[in-house]
């Protein structure tokens, strides 16, 4: 199957978060993945794409499709030049937020997706890499 190159979205701003959730969106119905996967995989962008205006202002979502571990994946990639993220391990616990939300951005994406990678050093910014499989057959049918 061939699919349209990576999807670029510029975050910078609440409605470039819908954007990135749009894009995330059109590509995996493309992609054959269900309606459920489908908006699992819009809402992990989202949840990623907010943590970036809320902790950094500024930053970039590439959706797109690469091999990881051998097979297909729907790709995200999110990087910011933010203040990163001291301890990434306890970032990725339900419950623990350094700002004023709920602590479910990092947690909520990693359950909604097949991996999550993150990479952050304090001063630097942070590179966070989510892909969930692409099926092995279209789903045929989905709305």
């Amino acid at each position: 199957m061939t699919v349209a190159a990576d999807f670029v979205v510029a975050i910078g701003d609440p409605d470039d978060i819908v954007a990135a959730r749009q894009a995330g969106h059109e590509l995996a119905r493309k992609l054959g993945f269900s309606l459920t996967d489908v908006t699992m995989i819009a809402t992990a962008i989202s949840e990623i794409a907010r943590n970036i205006i809320s902790y950094t202002g500024r930053g970039e979502i590439r959706i797109g499709v690469q091999i990881r571990d051998g097979r297909q994946a729907l790709v995200v990639h999110a990087e910011d030049n933010g203040p990163g993220i001291p301890d990434v391990e306890r970032a990725m616990e339900d419950g623990y937020s350094t700002g004023r939300g709920l602590g479910l951005g990092l947690p909520g994406a990693r359950r909604l997706m097949d991996r999550v990678h993150v990479e952050s050093k304090p001063g630097k910014g942070t590179l966070i890499e989510m892909w969930k499989w692409v099926p092995d057959a279209p789903h045929r049918g989905s709305p």
